[in-house]
């Protein structure tokens, strides 16, 4: 029972991120058309960027700690980004290069997305398969 209830935990930290990258994507989109100006978009992404950071630090932590080592390696690249990004100073959207860089910041969404999505469908299998596995007929 505590694998199945760490694979649920591990699911909403997922689901929690994907929906902190895709708020980001949209505040972008907004911006490539005119619907926001670059300062509100540059500012409501910005307030997400550090969550974000933290909860996928969280993630790791959680899963090095829990014992599943195999979705902990496969966090650590996005963590290790993250970490890169922020030592360089170069993880908050800067408003007066916001339109020059807004299709390489959508880019590096979708690819947070992409690496997120994986997560999830990897989480959603073992929590599957654990769920069977604990279900007795």
């Amino acid at each position: 029972m505590g694998d199945l209830l760490d694979w649920i935990i591990s699911f909403l930290f997922l689901v929690t991120l994907l929906i902190i990258v895709i708020y980001q994507l949209t505040c972008l989109a907004d911006l490539e058309f005119d619907r926001r100006n670059p300062y509100d978009a540059s500012t409501k992404i910005n307030r997400m960027v550090l969550p974000e950071f933290g909860l996928q630090g969280l993630l790791c932590l959680y899963y090095i700690l829990t014992g599943h080592w195999f979705m902990a390696v496969l966090s650590l690249p996005h963590l290790f980004y993250n970490i890169r990004l922020y030592m360089k100073r170069e993880h908050l959207a800067d408003v007066t290069e916001l339109y020059n860089t807004n299709k390489w910041e959508q880019k590096k969404r979708v690819y947070k997305i992409g690496h997120i999505a994986l997560s999830i469908f990897i989480t959603s299998y073992w929590y599957i398969s654990f769920s069977y596995a604990t279900t007795k007929y």
